[in-house]
């Protein structure tokens, strides 16, 4: 959610019932506090703040949500027992963001509280893998003691049922807030979302870091190169920097890297956050009883 996730999304959320993350991931450590200390202003619920563990300000952001005292952190990106410990020390709750099973047994011994099993059908970095949601939650969730959150292809009440009934205590839900009222994305990129369909993402960069891609000019010359064969150094070269900010952020759809999840295709209209999972739980619901109806 980088781009997409700051104070006002993540306050949205939690107002709304659920749990509101910020996205760090895109912040530089003044920036992080900013919107932590916005997002206790314009929130008494809980909220979190996610931190990837490969990212040069990591070490400091561990400080500052300490220092802040937020009390969830998301960690994801590395290795969940790097700051765990400390975390918990402070009182602070810690989920950690897996994508295959011997990552998430890792995070169990650990001693992280919860595990958010990621499907390769969710935006941004990805397991390159290729397990699919369906597959994951189950097989996570029978392996580890501890409680699993959902994610990758979630964007509805169906979705969070399916999730449920696969052995998920929770959902993490990301795309469909990429493109809500609150989303700090650009309006061109949140445009780019709702008019997307089914087939237009793609998992590429395997060799470097897997992302989940719209596909757009700058897509176009990624697949050209590693149809080339090309080395991860002429690969770098052309992701260069900034370029996750230059089409979420910016707004430049073509020549940006847009991360989002397949189920843009079942996005279209953009909402205020409050109103999705407003939505989102009510369809939930409706399913559920169904479903207990069904089985009577």
């Amino acid at each position: 959610m980088i781009w997409c996730s700051g104070w006002k999304l993540a306050s949205a959320v939690s107002n709304a019932g659920g749990l509101g993350l910020i996205g760090s991931g895109s912040m530089n450590p003044e920036i992080l506090t900013e919107h932590i200390r916005k997002c206790k202003a314009a929130t008494d619920k809980p909220f979190g703040v996610n931190i990837p563990l490969i990212f040069n300000f990591a070490d400091e952001f561990i400080k500052i949500v300490i220092r802040e005292k937020v009390p969830v952190v998301f960690t994801s990106a590395g290795n969940p027992a790097k700051y765990t410990s400390l975390l918990k020390s402070e009182g602070i709750t810690v989920v950690h963001v897996v994508a295959n099973l011997k990552s998430a047994q890792k995070c169990e011994a650990a001693g992280v509280d919860a595990i958010v099993a990621e499907g390769f059908e969710a935006g941004g970095h990805n397991g390159k893998e290729e397990t699919t949601t369906m597959v994951l939650i189950p097989m996570i969730a029978d392996a580890v003691s501890i409680s699993v959150i959902a994610a990758g292809g979630i964007a509805s009440g169906k979705a969070m049922a399916a999730a449920f009934c696969l052995g998920a205590e929770g959902v993490q839900i990301g795309s469909r807030f990429a493109a809500s009222l609150e989303s700090s994305a650009h309006e061109l990129f949140k445009q780019k979302i709702i008019e997307s369909g089914d087939g237009d993402t793609f998992l590429t960069l395997k060799d470097l870091i897997a992302v989940r891609l719209l596909k757009n000019k700058f897509f176009e010359q990624v697949q050209q190169k590693e149809n080339e064969c090309a080395t991860k150094d002429e690969l770098l070269d052309l992701l260069g920097s900034g370029r996750s900010r230059l089409g979420m952020f910016d707004g430049d759809t073509e020549n940006g890297e847009l991360e989002i999840g397949q189920v843009a295709a079942m996005i279209n209209k953009i909402e205020p956050a409050g109103e999705i999972v407003m939505e989102i739980v009510e369809e939930y619901s409706s399913v559920m009883e169904n479903l207990q109806r069904a089985a009577r």
